[in-house]
């Protein structure tokens, strides 16, 4: 799974979008930190492949992508809309392959630019990367191999994000290397504006807006540390990973200070947190543990809810167990009892 995959709606529920078996399902809150819903399919009946990937705008819209089989040895990209989590999501609609036809060519990348248009990011058959855009008023733009003349071994697990200006950006990685891809402005194609040189471990991407004209990508080097990159600066190393995979991160407030809040699976099996002011590496941070043990494949999600408290959510796809705390009204990080819902 690729991208936030709980989030808050335009009507501020809380949801969760996840891939089981052949299908994607979803659940959504009944009302503010109470009862669930039970799981329910999205995008009609169609077969996936087990992939999604997912993207929010500031519409509260969530858009997913996913692979589906087309023909034997062939798969194709589809799309779906959901426009409130506790209603049907529109149908999956097909949008093409980034080489016109083939096998799966990588995991996709979905960010919602401020005009409420879909960029779907995939990796290519030649190794490089390439966009699909939704037009303004509807429909799609034609695919768009992003790659020019230094991304021809771009790794699977990109990281799509929008800005707080609403400008979409991608990093991928690349052996020896992270990539980075921005637009001049609102729909315009992103163009490849800097390489920066440095090994990274493949499917550790994890961008966030962090200022009005900045992001920050999250990853982890081959030595094992978890570092913070923002184009133009060089990276900074935050402190050891907890674990394996991308980080979840989100920002918020924590005792009256703009902080970006990390989360992962620790090597021990517990959710590992991680808080420090926004773009102040240099104040440090360090992981505190909580909730029960996990199984290997569970995954960590952040948000932050109606009440602009932080919610942390794991996601295991081999149990289907959904589980969710949120701060506590005191200082701190002080979060509720995880509970199963």
């Amino acid at each position: 799974m690729n991208g936030d995959w709980l989030m808050r709606g335009r009507d501020g529920r809380l949801s969760v979008h996840q891939q089981s078996g052949e299908a994607v399902w979803c659940r959504a809150e009944r009302g503010p930190g109470g009862a669930w819903t039970e799981p329910r399919p999205v995008g009609g009946d169609q077969r996936l492949h087990p992939v999604l990937a997912v993207g929010q705008g500031t519409d509260g819209y969530a858009h997913l992508v996913s692979w589906r089989p087309t023909a034997k040895g062939e798969s194709g990209l589809v799309h779906s809309t959901h426009f409130r989590a506790r209603l049907a999501a529109l149908d999956w609609t097909p949008i093409g392959h980034p080489n016109k036809k083939g096998g799966r060519t990588g995991t996709p990348a979905v960010a919602v630019d401020a005009q409420g248009r879909a960029h779907v990011f995939v990796r290519n058959a030649g190794g490089g990367v390439s966009l699909l855009a939704q037009k303004e008023k509807g429909g799609w733009e034609p695919w768009r191999d992003l790659s020019g003349d230094q991304a021809h071994d771009v790794q699977d697990g990109l990281a799509a994000v929008t800005g707080e200006s609403g400008r979409v950006e991608l990093y991928a990685s690349a052996p020896g290397a992270v990539l980075h891809w921005s637009q001049e402005e609102p729909g315009a194609r992103p163009v490849l504006r800097e390489t920066l040189q440095t090994p990274v471990r493949p499917g550790t991407l994890r961008a966030l807006a962090t200022s009005p004209e900045r992001t920050t990508l999250f990853c982890t080097d081959t030595s094992g540390d978890l570092r913070a990159w923002r184009p133009g600066t060089e990276p900074v190393t935050l402190l050891p990973a907890a674990g394996h995979g991308p980080v979840a991160a989100v920002r918020c407030e924590l005792d009256g200070y703009d902080c970006t809040l990390l989360a992962q699976r620790s090597a021990g099996g517990r959710v590992s947190f991680a808080a420090y002011p926004t773009e102040l590496e240099s104040a440090g941070a360090w992981w505190t543990e909580s909730g029960p043990e996990l199984p290997l494949d569970a995954r960590v999600c952040l948000a932050v809810d109606e009440d602009e408290r932080v919610v942390a959510a794991t996601l295991s796809p081999s149990t289907g167990r959904l589980l969710l705390t949120r701060r506590k009204d005191e200082p701190g990080l002080a979060l509720e009892a995880w509970r199963q819902v």
